[in-house]
């Protein structure tokens, strides 16, 4: 069967739906699909498109065309959103990963279902047995490939169950949280992980789950990453204010689920400053601030970070690494890829293991996984630039609850010599610093044993 009409006709018929599906998308997912539901209704409704651009046009043209229209209308849509995952790629290690796991992903659920869609739709026999049989292999292997991408991440989340305690993947408002513990009566730990978009479930339950022994943990995906990724929205637009709102939404949260009235907020790296000035603000929620691998003033981290990065490449002869640090010269930098050299190299230049990605949880869905790094990038690229001005020493000049640190004695320069000065005029009712000798930036992942007991006894049940 195909639709009556003449060329023109036919020709507004393959090129309207898959412009206004274009449009939609961008308006709807313009960072792609990031739930397994997003995804799924992305499939049949590109299949449906594509399968009606096939029927109009009579053409094995539709296969190709109507992608194109589709992808031509997405892009002019979403023009106004910002962010790694849709801006123009870039020829980078990490510019390719994002452009995979970014538009790569996001052509996986949209743009082949809509060419398998128009190849079934157009249904003229080729002219010759040969490419009747490619055509038709090619059709099917495509539509395996869609259809087993859409049962996938169909899959969802899940985290195992506790016997009498607590094991659930919650969410306090747009934001998820992991809540696990062995009894529901342990003190409340909310933790709060590094990057901007950062997402640690995967951490906390294989190297430190031994926490789950002494506290309720809520593990926060942060607003832009995880299972929080569609929280950034069209926008996204994120400050230190937000951020804190944040911390402090899923706190309340965490108080009336339990019944506390206090609790215990851990923060690590960058989500270590969001956590304490909400500490800061609004102490009669915490019984403690704990904060590990602290960040206190990211600007002047960074330029630390820029000389012995620069000093370790020109050492090692790294030619282009020096080229390319000498032509941005100094940080703050507006671009989240121009800090790719710091996250290609920094644990390198101070001989420190590589950050833990351990993904293979089912707490992850196939879709967090893909997206990890992208999502993080994106959140990243929205707040980075808007924490250049925050200092601890001005932010945070005090507390007024427990104050404690689990810092690696082999931390990088650049954040250990800004949290030496901060922690030295820190006034707090009782403030106390554990150093892990031989940890470096993430001492609950280096030693993890050893962070599980030293939280244990800083605040006892």
């Amino acid at each position: 069967m195909t639709l009556p009409g003449t060329p023109a006709i036919r020709l507004a018929a393959l090129l309207l739906p898959a412009t206004a599906w274009g449009v939609i998308a961008a308006l709807w997912t313009p960072r792609g699909p990031l739930t397994g539901a997003e995804a799924l209704w992305s499939v049949l409704i590109s299949a449906g498109v594509g399968v009606l651009a096939g029927r109009a046009a009579r053409s094995r043209w539709a296969i190709p065309l109507t992608p194109l229209v589709y992808v031509t209308a997405l892009e002019l849509t979403r023009m106004t959103v910002s962010g790694p995952s849709v801006d123009l790629p870039h020829a980078t290690p990490i510019g390719i990963l994002v452009l995979i796991t970014g538009r790569g992903v996001h052509g996986l659920f949209s743009v082949l279902p809509m060419a398998v869609g128009a190849a079934f739709g157009h249904r003229r026999p080729a002219r010759t047995r040969w490419r009747r049989v490619t055509g038709r292999v090619l059709t099917g292997l495509a539509t395996v490939l869609a259809a087993g991408a859409a049962v996938a991440v169909a899959v969802p989340a899940r985290t195992a169950e506790i016997p009498g305690g607590v094991a659930e993947l919650s969410r306090a408002g747009d934001l998820a949280v992991m809540i696990r513990g062995r009894t529901p009566d342990l003190p409340v730990l909310l933790y709060v992980p590094g990057p901007p978009g950062g997402s640690e479930t995967s951490i906390m339950r294989t190297r430190v789950s031994g926490l789950e022994d002494h506290f309720v943990v809520a593990t926060l995906d942060r607003r832009g990453g995880g299972a929080s990724a569609g929280a950034l929205g069209r926008a996204g637009s994120l400050t230190l204010d937000s951020e804190v709102a944040d911390v402090l939404a899923v706190t309340d949260h965490l108080r009336q689920r339990f019944g506390r009235d206090r609790i215990v907020l851990l923060g690590h790296s960058g989500g270590s400053i969001p956590a304490v000035v909400a500490a800061r603000r609004h102490p009669e929620k915490y019984r403690a601030y704990i904060g590990t691998g602290q960040a206190v003033n990211l600007r002047d981290s960074d330029r630390m970070f820029y000389t012995d990065v620069l000093s370790w490449a020109r050492a090692g002869g790294r030619t282009d690494l020096v080229e390319q640090l000498e032509r941005q010269g100094p940080p703050p930098w507006p671009d989240a890829y121009d800090y790719e050299p710091f996250q290609l190299h920094a644990t390198q230049a101070y001989g420190l293991p590589d950050p833990p990605f351990d993904l293979n949880v089912p707490e992850y869905t196939l879709l967090q996984k893909a997206h990890f790094m992208t999502t993080m990038l994106d959140a990243w690229d929205s707040l980075y630039p808007r924490l250049q001005e925050v200092d601890l020493h001005r932010e945070v000049p005090s507390l007024s609850i427990p104050a404690y640190f689990v810092q690696g004695g082999r931390e990088m320069r650049g954040l250990a010599v800004p949290f030496a000065s901060w922690y030295a005029a820190l006034r707090s009712p009782d403030k106390r610093l554990v150093t892990f000798p031989e940890a470096g930036h993430r001492p609950m992942a280096e030693d993890p044993d050893h962070f599980v007991e030293t939280l244990a006894g800083l605040v006892p049940a």
